[in-house]
């Protein structure tokens, strides 16, 4: 049986990835455009990215209390990230349950005015996750934010990485040293996503 990793990717090329002339938020055009939203918040995609995330974690041998990100690219990744440690804690007593945290673009004004919500401790191990990394930008953001709510940030995680615009290079020097993963390329979605055609 194909592991959670392949079946997102063959879901990914068939769902996300599309072909022609796009502008890019980071400025620029490109003859590809991933939108991994529509399957993060497709059923079967979010159970798949939660299982792959969790398992690229395991590899990486990156333990952490809880997952957060930037919304909304990262909302549905973060939700089903925890929903699948919790299932995993089911399975496997003893695993450690990851809760989940969003962060806001801005504080907000009424409330508590926070502006990350969900998990937030002092002193938490978290892992930053977003969807697609282009110049890193947004991932870059949410780093911030963790630590001045007081968390340590272990990771950064992306579904996609661009491979371009200096993403990883951006992000890597804002962690400090922590892993920057990604469970794919823009190319291997590509390639993915040429040879369903083909097939």
């Amino acid at each position: 049986m194909a592991s959670y990793k392949e079946q997102l990717l063959a879901l990914l090329a068939k769902t996300s990835f599309k072909l022609g002339e796009f502008k890019l938020s980071a400025g620029g055009t490109s003859d590809y455009y991933i939108d991994c939203r529509t399957t993060t918040l497709h059923a079967e995609g979010g159970r798949l990215v939660g299982h792959a995330v969790l398992k690229l974690l395991e590899e990486n041998e990156i333990e952490a209390d809880a997952v957060g990100g930037l919304t909304m690219g990262a909302d549905p990744i973060v939700s089903n990230v925890a929903t699948a440690s919790a299932w995993q804690a089911q399975q496997y007593p003893g695993a450690e349950l990851m809760h989940g945290f969003l962060i806001r673009k801005a504080e907000k004004e009424h409330g508590t005015g926070r502006r990350v919500e969900g998990f937030c401790r002092e002193g938490a191990r978290v892992v930053i996750v977003d969807d697609v990394c282009t110049s890193g930008a947004s991932t870059i953001e949410a780093i911030k934010a963790a630590r001045e709510a007081g968390m340590i940030v272990v990771a950064a995680v992306c579904i996609v990485e661009r491979e371009e615009a200096g993403g990883r290079a951006n992000v890597e020097a804002a962690i400090d040293g922590a892993p920057f993963l990604a469970l794919f390329t823009a190319n291997d979605v590509r390639a993915e996503h040429v040879r369903q055609l083909n097939s």
